[in-house]
């Protein structure tokens, strides 16, 4: 289980800026954020020493393979722990831009907070004090979904599920835990696919957390043209048009 140190909550998004923004790939804003409740931090001290040593790291290596785990610090009420995951499409450059600009707005937003996560269309950056590498993140799970509805909801919503399953099977057997793809509705009309876990996890709760996340699709974007559910460690979105780069 995740650490209790993150508000368990959900996000009900029904702003079409946002999904359009993620839609042409803007990064000018995240998509969502949560603060930790633990305890704070104090200027100049030794927890925020280590979390500035801890961003700066995966600042450098994440954007070689768009994931990046670190800890820093020797006792353990100064120990910092962080994970980066950019969207398996984007470029190293992408990647970079993103994972610099996320770390600042966190802690803009969670000032001397212990923990935070943030997501934008193109990045997650997630820091905490207490060792949450390895386990599913269970808390801290949002939904965002398109505003139109379908004609048909009952086969949409089968199609639906059917693709994200297949590519749940496709993203934790392969290296990256990233998979995308499609599947034709009619002579017209194409879903597009997409689903990835952070790589501190094994395969089996890759697997778990994505089909945990699929599982709930009636509660987050039931009848709906598009819709993603995004946590810490798995997220799934699915739309009527592509979405991810060539």
């Amino acid at each position: 289980m995740c650490s209790s140190k993150f508000f368990t909550t959900f996000l009900f998004s029904l702003t079409l800026a946002s999904l359009l923004q993620t839609c042409f790939g803007a990064e000018t804003d995240p998509l969502f954020h949560f603060c930790s409740n633990s305890e704070n931090f104090t200027a100049n001290s030794p927890y925020e020493s280590n979390l500035k040593i801890l961003i700066n790291s995966l600042i450098y290596k994440t954007p070689s393979t768009g994931f990046g785990v670190a800890s820093v610090g020797h006792y353990p009420n100064q120990k910092a722990y962080g994970l980066a995951l950019c969207r398996g499409d984007v470029s190293a450059s992408e990647c970079k831009t993103c994972v610099t600009e996320a770390p600042k707005e966190i802690l803009n937003r969670c000032p001397y907070n212990k923990g935070g996560i943030i997501w934008y269309d193109y990045c997650m950056f997630k820091y905490l004090d207490t060792d949450f590498l390895g386990k599913i993140a269970y808390a801290n799970r949002f939904y965002m979904w398109n505003l139109n509805n379908v004609a048909d909801p009952a086969t949409f919503n089968y199609k639906t599920r059917e693709l994200l399953r297949q590519l749940a099977q496709k993203a934790y057997g392969n290296d990256k835990f990233y998979a995308t793809g499609e599947l034709k509705l009619g002579e017209s009309e194409t879903l597009y696919g997409l689903t990835q876990c952070t790589r501190d996890l094994s395969s089996n709760d890759c697997n778990k957390c994505l089909n945990d996340a699929i599982n709930e699709l009636p509660n987050c974007c039931d009848g709906k043209e598009g819709g993603r559910v995004v946590g810490g460690s798995c997220n799934f979105r699915y739309e009527i048009y592509p979405f991810v780069k060539e």
